[in-house]
């Protein structure tokens, strides 16, 4: 898990840093909304860490690390099936 000063040194280097943040919780049907907001996320030097942040956070809404929650919910199961099947 990360330290209070590593979630704040990747927010600083996002690409949405100067952007509004409400681009980033778009209504799940603005497919277009959607698709703006992944494409910042696109060129972003640190959207892994945003991605593993809300992860473990479980943020339930928005687009973190180029992904939707749908998207995230995914990706955590294939995390945790990697970890059983590691185990």
């Amino acid at each position: 898990m990360m330290e209070t000063h590593e979630m704040e040194d990747w927010r600083e280097l996002a690409a949405c840093l100067d952007e509004d943040h409400d681009r980033f919780f778009p209504d799940d049907a603005d497919l277009g909304a959607i698709g703006a907001a992944k494409a910042i996320c696109s060129g972003c030097p640190v959207a892994d860490e945003c991605l593993t942040y809300a992860i473990e956070t479980n943020q339930s809404i928005g687009i973190w690390g180029g992904l939707t929650a749908r998207e995230r919910r995914r990706v955590k199961r294939d995390w945790m099936e990697e970890i059983r099947r590691a185990s």
